[in-house]
């Protein structure tokens, strides 16, 4: 074989690289004594050196969330979609909890009842959309509002609005309550860290 100089090379039978005929014995010589082919991934690694290579790119390592020993190849695939305390949300609620709990907390949350402003009846979380697509209210109040809106020059179903403004109080409310306990969360742990340098 030869380079694009017309340089011919040979290759070598240890590291299967193209080396110049002239260089051959001598790298072949070295090539032997100071370089190993990995049994897993195929490169060539300086011997002295492959305990190092192996241990940080191909042994098995311990899942921070579970404590679970894992192929380095497939560490990210488990924490993201398999590892049972990776932190997944309920979708009832959008708390955040170890997925080895969703199920548990999903069967209680999903049984939770809200007000339907369409039908003034209570629904189940896990029936919601159900519910909405089948809610005996919608159709009624369809015809209620666009009677209103003759009626009264376009105000629009009272009803409506009312469930709009509560869905952000409610909002509005949850988002004072987090503040708030960020708030005394921090001082508590500032006045105990305080506490704990001067003993």
């Amino acid at each position: 074989m030869s380079t694009a100089t017309g340089e011919i090379t040979i290759v070598c039978s240890h590291c299967d690289r193209d080396i110049p005929s002239a260089n051959i014995d001598l790298h072949q010589v070295h090539c032997a004594r100071n370089l190993e082919k990995c049994k897993i991934c195929g490169d060539m690694i300086p011997k002295r050196h492959a305990d190092e290579h192996f241990s940080n790119t191909h042994a098995p390592v311990e899942c921070t969330l579970c404590n679970e020993t894992i192929d380095r190849e497939v560490l990210a695939v488990h924490k993201g979609e398999k590892c049972p305390q990776r932190i997944v949300t309920c979708e009832f609620c959008e708390f955040p909890l170890p997925a080895l709990d969703l199920a548990e907390h999903q069967e209680v949350c999903g049984n939770r009842t809200e007000l339907c402003y369409q039908c003034n009846s209570y629904v189940r979380l896990r029936e919601s959309y159900n519910h909405e697509t089948r809610c005996p209210g919608i159709v009624h109040n369809n015809v209620e509002s666009s009677r209103n809106g003759r009626a009264t020059g376009g105000e629009g179903n009272g009803r409506r609005r009312n469930g709009n403004e509560v869905s952000q109080r409610r909002i509005l409310f949850t988002i004072a309550i987090t503040g708030i306990a960020v708030l005394l969360g921090s001082l508590f742990f500032q006045r105990k860290s305080a506490v704990s340098q001067v003993e």
